[in-house]
Formats: structure tokens, C-alpha cells, sequence
């Protein structure tokens, strides 16, 4: 029989299409049955418990249930010490920041939190909040671990808004706030329109693992941006912009529309870093680290 495709011919026997046909939906079966369980990047506790052992680092796993939602957390350093909370971008886990909850100049000055935000991780892993359902839940795993020392936000990527969200939401609760590459500024999103149709069937399926949930978070984050514009009036905590001049997935004017909005009512600082891209976390380490350690 022929085949046309772009309007070139090709001769293929009628067996060899049969055959094609099948192969082609074996492997479509194959793919939406494997793919939920790739992509998730997540560490059970009880491997990262042996991680942190091997160090010779203690830490701690938690699951605090909110509204009929489970968050899961880890906790590492001095019960004592003043905390540094890490929220993690999209998609993720709080495996992101492991590298900071192991540092031991960190660990001499804080104790160190990670969270898994909802649909991630261990918390409800595959089910995407919105930003305004989110922090209720995040922060109540933060007041969880209230020890009457002072706390700091660090938020990376989506993480940004989410931190913007928490310190408008929860005035004088945290001591300072440190965005990484925070998505925050609305008018600097791009529309990403291919988004959509990915949160519906059959599309949805074709995502792997914890692309699902970040499809779904980032479509609703990107509306909800505009009501995190109007509460700026609110942030009474100080706040540390950090960004690369080269970041291809979220602009740096992210980072100049936050001092810009926040110049006049609270202590800001813009780093910008030059040459560097989206993963200023991990390639930035010890640069991020050391502001880190001078919080106040």
C-alpha cells in the first residue's frame, strides 16, 4: 500500500504497517505506564537518613497533616539555633538544598528546614496546589518548628513567590527573606501558551513524574502572580534579591521589578550575578552560602 507524508511517497508493504502500528502503541502503553514513575525527584527518608548519616549529620523527617493535606519536611542542625527555611522550585523536592542542609558553616549558625511543597516530594506527591492554597499549608509547617529564635525564608524559583506570599501573609513572623531566581513579577512571564492543553487528557499523561504537577502549579501560578502584585504594601520583612544575568527560564527583571516595588518600605538588596543562569542554588553554592551566613 502508500503512504503520503509531506507529500512524499513510500512503499510499504501492508504487514510491515500492521506491525509499525502495534509497535507504536506498545511503546505509547509503555510510556503512560512508566512515565508516573519518572521524574520524581524525590529521596525516601530512609535513604537521605543514611546520607545524612554517613556524614556524621543528624536530621529529622516530619509529616504534619493541614486540611486534609500531608507536608512532608526535613530538619537538620541544633534545635536551639535561629532557622533557615528552603522552599524549592518547580519541579522539585526539598532534596534540592540538601547540599545546604549538609554544610557545616551553616550548620555552626542555624538550623536548617527543607520543605516539599505540595504535589511534591512526600507531600501528597502528584497533586499541584495553587500559591494561595499553598502557604496556609507551608507555614504550618513552619510554625510547627517555632523554637523562639528567628527564622529566614529562602525560596528559589517558583519558591520566590511563594516566600512574596508568606511575608505578606505572615508580617513579622520572619526575620529576612532571600529569593533565588523568584518568579515574582507577573508582567515578565512568558505566556507559554503549550501549558494548557498539557493539564487535560489524554495530554497530561504523556508528562513523566513530577513535570505533571509543575504543568499544573505553574498554569495557576502564572494567574495568581497578578494578586501577589496588589499586597506588596504589606512586607514588612527585609528582603535579598539574588539573580543571573543570564537565567533563561525566569528574566531578571524579576528581580528589578521586586527592589523596584519594595525600595521604599523595607531593607532591599539586589546581587545580580553575572554570567550565570536559572541554577544559581547549585553553581553559585558557596556565593549563596556566604550571604547565607550573614542574614540578620
Amino acid at each position: 500500500m502508500y503512504l503520503i507524508i509531506n507529500t512524499f511517497y513510500f512503499v510499504v508493504p501492508c504487514g510491515m504497517l500492521f506491525t509499525w502500528k502495534w509497535i507504536i502503541i506498545l511503546l505509547l502503553l509503555s510510556w503512560l505506564i512508566a512515565a508516573p514513575s519518572c521524574v520524581q525527584m524525590r529521596v525516601t527518608d530512609a535513604t537521605a537518613k543514611k546520607e545524612f548519616a554517613d556524614k556524621k549529620l543528624d536530621v529529622r523527617f516530619a509529616y504534619v497533616q493541614v486540611n486534609n493535606r500531608t507536608i512532608h519536611y526535613v530538619v537538620s542542625g541544633k534545635a536551639n539555633l535561629p532557622t533557615l527555611v528552603f522552599i524549592h522550585g518547580s519541579p522539585g523536592s526539598w532534596e534540592a538544598f540538601k547540599q545546604y542542609l549538609t554544610d557545616s558553616l551553616l550548620l555552626q549558625k542555624f538550623r536548617l528546614m527543607a520543605i516539599d511543597r505540595p504535589g511534591f516530594g512526600y507531600s501528597d506527591f502528584g497533586s499541584a496546589m495553587g500559591l494561595a492554597d499553598q502557604v496556609p499549608l507551608l507555614f504550618a509547617a513552619i510554625e510547627s518548628e517555632k523554637n523562639g529564635k528567628p527564622m529566614y525564608l529562602v525560596g528559589h524559583s517558583i519558591g520566590g513567590p511563594i516566600v512574596i506570599k508568606m511575608i505578606q501573609d505572615f508580617p513579622g513572623w520572619f526575620a529576612s527573606a532571600t529569593i533565588l531566581a523568584g518568579s515574582i513579577a507577573y508582567i515578565h512571564e512568558p505566556k507559554e501558551y503549550w501549558r494548557y492543553p498539557l493539564r487535560y487528557f489524554p495530554f497530561r499523561y504523556l508528562l513523566p513524574g513530577a513535570l505533571r504537577p509543575s504543568n499544573d502549579e505553574i498554569v495557576d501560578f502564572k494567574k495568581e502572580l497578578k494578586h501577589l502584585d496588589k499586597d506588596y504594601y504589606k512586607i514588612k520583612t527585609p528582603v535579598t534579591f539574588i539573580h543571573g544575568d543570564k537565567d533563561g527560564f525566569v528574566s531578571i527583571n524579576n528581580m528589578f521589578y521586586g527592589e523596584q516595588k519594595l525600595k521604599n518600605q523595607v531593607r532591599v538588596e539586589a546581587i545580580t550575578i553575572p554570567g550565570a543562569n536559572h541554577f544559581i542554588p547549585w553553581t553559585y553554592f558557596e556565593l549563596i552560602r556566604n550571604k547565607l551566613l550573614r542574614v540578620n
